[in-house]
C-alpha cells in the first residue's frame, strides 16, 4: 500500500487526455499513488473526487482537486520542469496555449467523429477527417523547419497535442501514413518512441477500492 501522503491520480491507459496528465507527472518526477479506471465501471472514490466522472483526476494530499489534464500537467510543470517545456525555443508559453487550444476544441470535435460516427448518428466519419486533416497539415507545416511544434527541443505543446493526433492516427493508420505530412509523421514517430512515452503507457490492474496501488511518476 502505498502512503496516504502522495497524490491520487485517476487514470485510463489509452485515453489522450490522461497521456497527457501521465507525461507531466513522469517528467517532473512527482511521484503519485495510480488508480487506473475501467470506464464502464467508474469507482465511487472518482465520482466523489469529480462529479464530471471523467479521467484523469488528480487529488491531493491536502484533498484539492484537478480535473483537467492540461492542468495537471501544468501543475507538475511549475512543480519541477527538467526539460523546459514551459519555456520553448520559440514562442511563448501562450502560444503553446493557444495552439492546444486549437487541439482541445476544433480538432478534437473532428477527431470525436471521425473515430466515433456512430455516437454522432453519421454514416461514417469521412468527412470529419478531412476536417481534423486541414489542421494536421498545418502542424505538418510547422514541423518543416524544427524537429518540434516550437524549436528543436519538444515543450509543452508537443507533449499536450501529441496523444490526440496519436489517436487519429491509429483510427486508420493506412491512410494516415499515406498523406503527404512528412514532417508530421516523423514528430509523431519521435514522440510514440521516445522513453517517456513508453513509460507512461505501462499496462496497470483495475483499481478497486480496498487494494492497494503502484507508484508512478519515480522512472522520469
Amino acid at each position: 500500500m502505498v502512503s496516504d501522503r502522495l497524490p491520487i491520480l485517476y487514470s485510463f491507459r489509452r485515453c489522450p487526455y490522461a497521456m497527457r496528465a501521465r507525461l507531466g507527472l513522469a517528467i517532473s518526477g512527482q511521484a503519485c499513488e495510480l488508480r487506473e479506471v475501467v470506464l464502464r465501471n467508474k469507482p465511487q472514490a472518482l465520482i466523489d473526487a469529480s462529479p464530471k466522472a471523467t479521467v484523469p483526476v488528480l487529488v491531493l494530499p491536502d484533498n484539492t482537486v484537478i480535473d483537467e489534464s492540461l492542468d495537471i500537467l501544468l501543475w507538475a510543470l511549475h512543480r519541477n520542469d527538467p526539460e523546459n517545456w514551459l519555456q520553448p525555443d520559440s514562442g511563448s508559453l501562450n502560444d503553446m496555449l493557444a495552439l492546444i487550444a486549437d487541439n482541445d476544441g476544433p480538432f478534437k470535435q473532428q477527431l470525436d467523429r471521425y473515430k466515433y460516427p456512430n455516437r454522432f448518428d453519421l454514416d461514417d466519419g469521412v468527412a470529419h477527417r478531412d476536417e481534423g486533416a486541414q489542421w494536421l497539415q498545418e502542424l505538418n507545416q510547422r514541423l518543416a523547419t524544427t524537429r518540434w511544434l516550437f524549436g528543436d527541443q519538444r515543450a509543452l505543446a508537443d507533449m499536450a497535442i501529441a496523444p490526440f493526433v496519436r489517436q487519429y492516427a491509429h483510427t486508420d493508420r493506412d491512410w494516415f501514413y499515406a498523406q503527404p505530412w512528412e514532417h508530421l509523421s516523423a514528430w509523431l514517430k519521435r514522440f510514440l518512441e521516445d522513453g517517456l512515452f513508453t513509460a507512461i503507457m505501462e499496462k496497470y490492474k483495475p483499481w478497486e477500492p480496498g487494494q492497494g496501488a503502484p507508484v508512478f511518476g519515480l522512472h522520469a
